[in-house]
């Protein structure tokens, strides 16, 4: 075994964590009275998820989460950013609180706040009730105020115990890749929908934080949003357009209404034909509420291009001179993300810690966001378990722990430029269901025997008890 990197020092008070979301962990899909979601119809679907996975079982979370927590209290973790499931307590998305989905929540905050861990909860990753997709989903406005009250029958019940909220959590894959490229669930291919959901899920977040505020003024309340660097590949006006075609929709289209209470012109001009008559008046009023935190997700740089005439309308090979074009950038669906030759993830993914940089900066310079959060970053790598010495199952995840000291050492450098970050939560906590990569990808610092429910701690997971060890909070 080689040695661990150092571990990276970072201010008094800096926050450490690890993120996981509800679908990706819990399993027991029918117990409890859960309802259905849309990542429920969608895995059961054929052909939409490799392999045929679903989360059914995924990492037994919801039997095994005290076992859980006491994993992360070994690694001397601060904080625990989980999503809450909608289902659970809202089965069809309406209505008063199922007893059942409480419960399962009590004990989990209950039990991280006996291990000393900060709970952070997130309203919503993803996984919508089937019975408001069949109402029309993100796309129908009637949607954002389900989640408004929603937000506030959970936040009522949790108050007490969770200072820490998310109501979001990268509402552009929720849109995009949901309702434009079908590539995640419920598996639409509609722009004009994609675009009514983006605005009714930003709507839901402004709803959601009045509602939340109005009751607990003194908690801590925001947003995740999943943000890359855009640059062209080359000097030609054209790649310059298509960079600010896909910066537009990745990134603006969700930090200018956030913050400056507007969607960006060149891109609202852009897209007016699919937007119709979906923003109302004091729309963007209700989305531009002062926010307390924003999470950023970091994990890739894009390089774009201008496509060629000739090139297919959802290209996917492996990057190059080819590139990829990806049809949840609505909109800019005539620019090609390249690669660059820097080494890549098992999701073909460049490794890019000056992107996590770029990102912050630029975020700190244009925006003057309240204190930011790293909310998700890490890497899928191929495991393999081993038996060291004495024979304990270890994995050496050299790729993966290098990835996480890497983009830790450029989160530090983005503090000492004037960076307000506040803490740095590792994707993820456990290897799990990842989205329509089924199984096959494993983010996790702790690896998953997903027939035993074995857990193992990876090196990874030992570097960055050796960081919170270094950074008491």
């Amino acid at each position: 075994m080689k040695a661990l990197p150092s571990p990276v020092v970072f201010p008094p008070g800096f926050l450490l964590g690890t993120a996981t979301a509800s679908y990706q962990i819990e399993g027991a899909v029918s117990e409890g009275g859960r309802g259905e979601s849309i990542w429920d119809r969608f895995s059961h679907t054929p052909g939409n998820v490799l392999n045929g996975d679903h989360g059914d079982v995924a990492c037994d979370h919801y039997h095994r989460y005290a076992g859980d927590v006491a994993l992360m209290r070994e690694l001397g973790l601060g904080t625990y950013r989980f999503s809450f499931a909608w289902t659970r307590f809202q089965p069809d998305g309406t209505g008063g609180l199922n007893p059942a989905g409480v419960a399962f929540y009590d004990r989990l905050v209950d039990e991280l706040l006996e291990a000393g861990i900060r709970p952070w909860a997130t309203l919503y990753h993803w996984d919508l009730p089937q019975a408001l997709e069949d109402a029309g989903g993100w796309p129908a406005r009637d949607t954002a105020a389900r989640f408004a009250d929603y937000a506030a029958a959970v936040h009522e019940h949790f108050a007490d115990r969770v200072g820490d909220w998310t109501t979001l959590n990268e509402p552009w894959c929720s849109a995009f890749l949901g309702y434009a490229s079908g590539h995640h669930a419920p598996g639409r291919t509609d722009p004009a929908a994609a675009m009514a959901a983006a605005h009714h899920l930003l709507l839901a977040h402004g709803l959601a934080m009045q509602t939340m505020r109005s009751a607990s003024p003194d908690l801590r309340y925001g947003i995740t949003l999943n943000l890359y660097p855009v640059d062209a590949a080359t000097p030609s006006a054209s790649d310059q357009d298509a960079a600010r075609r896909v910066d537009g929709i990745q990134n603006r289209w969700f930090l200018d209404p956030l913050f400056t209470g507007s969607y960006p012109a060149d891109i609202h001009a852009e897209l007016a034909g699919l937007l119709g008559d979906v923003v109302r008046d004091g729309d963007l009023a209700t989305i531009a509420q002062p926010l307390d935190l924003l999470g950023i997700n970091y994990y890739s740089r894009h390089v774009v291009r201008r496509a060629g005439p000739d090139e297919p309308a959802d290209a996917d090979t492996d990057g190059g001179e080819h590139g990829r074009r990806d049809p949840g950038w609505v909109g800019a669906t005539d620019a090609v993300r390249v690669d660059t030759g820097k080494p890549t993830t098992a999701m073909g993914w460049e490794v890019d810690a000056d992107g996590l940089y770029d990102v912050l900066v630029r975020v700190t310079k244009e925006y003057s966001p309240p204190p930011l959060y790293v909310t998700e970053n890490g890497a899928a790598y191929t495991d393999i378990v081993t038996r060291d010495g004495d024979g304990t199952a270890t994995v050496h995840d050299a790729e993966r722990t290098a990835f996480l000291a890497s983009h830790f050492a450029a989160a530090n450098r983005a503090i000492d430029d004037g960076v307000d970050l506040r803490g740095y939560l590792v994707w993820s906590l456990l290897d799990n269901f990842e989205w329509a990569w089924g199984y096959d990808r494993r983010f996790g610092i702790v690896h998953v025997d997903f027939a035993t429910q074995q857990r193992t701690l990876k090196d990874s997971a030992k570097w960055l008890a050796t960081v919170a060890a270094a950074n008491p909070s």
